[in-house]
C-alpha cells in the first residue's frame, strides 16, 4: 500500500510541474484570458457618437479586428475593461432593416444576469429556452468556431443598429449581431 501511495504522490508531483511549465514559444498559460473564457462583459456597448450635422460621415467600419497579437480576427469584448471592439458605426447602412422587429422583441433576458445556453441550428437559425435567431449575413464569417448545440451566449441590445441585438459568446469573448425570429 505504501509502494502504491508512493507512486501516486510521484506521478502528483510530476503532473504539477508540467502543468506549470511555459507552453511552446516560452509564454505561460494566462491566468486570466484577454479576450472570452468565461468573461462576461457587465453592460453591453455604448451608443456611437452621430456625426455632428454638416460633417463627413464616419468611415467604413475596420476590416480587421485582431487589435493585439493573440485576440480574434472577429468583433471582439476585452474582458479587462469591457471595451467592444468592432462595434459597427451609427445607422450602418449594411443592417438597415426595412421592418425593425417585425418577429417583436426578445423577452427572454437582456445583459450579464442572463446567460443562455446554445441548444442547436447553425448561424441562420438558432435557438435556446424556444427563443430563435439569426445571425446578420454580414457577421456569419465571425461564428464559424462557435459550437452552435452548447456554447453560453448572452445577448444585449444594439444601440446603434435600429433592430438587432448583439450576441456575446462566452468562451470565445466574440459577438455577432443577430436578430430576433420569435419563440415557440
Amino acid at each position: 500500500m505504501k509502494q502504491l501511495l508512493g507512486i501516486l504522490a510521484m506521478s502528483l508531483m510530476f503532473s504539477v510541474a508540467a502543468y506549470t511549465q511555459p507552453q511552446k514559444g516560452g509564454a505561460k498559460p494566462a491566468a486570466h484570458p484577454e479576450v472570452g473564457g468565461g468573461h462576461v462583459p457587465a453592460h453591453g456597448p455604448t451608443a456611437a457618437k452621430a456625426p455632428k450635422p454638416g460633417k463627413a460621415p464616419a468611415a467604413a467600419p475596420a476590416t480587421t479586428f485582431a487589435d493585439k497579437a493573440g485576440h480574434p480576427e472577429a468583433p471582439h469584448v476585452h474582458a479587462k475593461n469591457d471595451e467592444w471592439v468592432g462595434n459597427a458605426r451609427p445607422n450602418d447602412p449594411r443592417f438597415h432593416l426595412d421592418q425593425p422587429w417585425e418577429h417583436g422583441h426578445f423577452t427572454g433576458g437582456i445583459g450579464k444576469g442572463h446567460v443562455w445556453r446554445l441548444a442547436g441550428g447553425g448561424p441562420s437559425r438558432f435557438w435556446f429556452g424556444g427563443f430563435y435567431f439569426s445571425v446578420s449575413p454580414v457577421d456569419i464569417g465571425y461564428c464559424g468556431d462557435w459550437l452552435w448545440d452548447s456554447d453560453q451566449i448572452v445577448i444585449y441590445d444594439d444601440p446603434d443598429q435600429v433592430g438587432w441585438y448583439l450576441a456575446y459568446n462566452v468562451r470565445l469573448g466574440t459577438y455577432v449581431h443577430v436578430m430576433y425570429m420569435g419563440n415557440s
